[in-house]
């Protein structure tokens, strides 16, 4: 029983850090204003992390790289603490094990920015029927607008409604599962 509240706390510390810091990489990949409550908020609850990772790690071709691989870290802590919850050990095979974590950790990285950007088309979708001139509404655009654009060249509107967003929805899903798939196989080898 304390092993498993153990394991709940640590998946929903982890998780809060860890979508805050995709967040904040995907805005500044985006290039979504941070001067707004969301942005100011994603920026100091993340601040602790970031800014030592920054001074360890460049950015890359506009990508904050620190941002990413403090997310990936946070990640596979929190995947190695719940398994040392449940009673795992790794043995003689701690390279392989760490490996192995680290290829998790990347594709929960990969689910959880697909997550971040299905909320993130429903938000803009909702917000677009009910007001469309919210200060929000602008952070949520920034962030689904470079992945509607081409759907909206192939998807026309059907009586002036856009499927687009409801396209993309689908495409995502459909990338989560063969990510599902592929992180169940990985944890086949722990």
């Amino acid at each position: 029983m304390l092993a498993q509240i153990a394991e709940l706390l640590v998946d929903t510390a982890a998780a809060f850090v860890v979508f805050l810091l995709l967040a904040r990489f995907h805005f500044q990949w985006l290039r979504v204003p941070f001067r707004n409550p969301i942005g100011e908020f994603v920026v100091a609850c993340t601040n602790w992390i970031v800014y030592p990772a920054r001074r360890l790690i460049p950015s890359l071709a506009g990508l904050d790289l620190a941002t990413w691989l403090a997310a990936w870290l946070v990640q596979g802590c929190a995947l190695y603490m719940t398994l040392a919850l449940r009673g795992w050990d790794a043995g003689g095979r701690i390279g392989a094990a760490i490996g192995v974590l680290a290829a998790i950790a990347f594709l929960d990285l990969l689910r959880f920015s697909a997550y971040i950007l299905m909320f993130a088309i429903i938000v803009q979708v909702v917000m677009s029927w009910v007001n469309a001139y919210h200060p929000f509404a602008a952070i949520f655009d920034a962030m689904t607008r470079p992945f509607l654009r081409p759907l909206r060249r192939v998807v026309p509107p059907i009586a002036n409604f856009d499927l687009s967003p409801l396209v993309l929805i689908v495409l995502v899903q459909v990338l989560l599962i063969p990510l599902a798939h592929l992180r169940a196989q990985l944890g086949g080898l722990l």
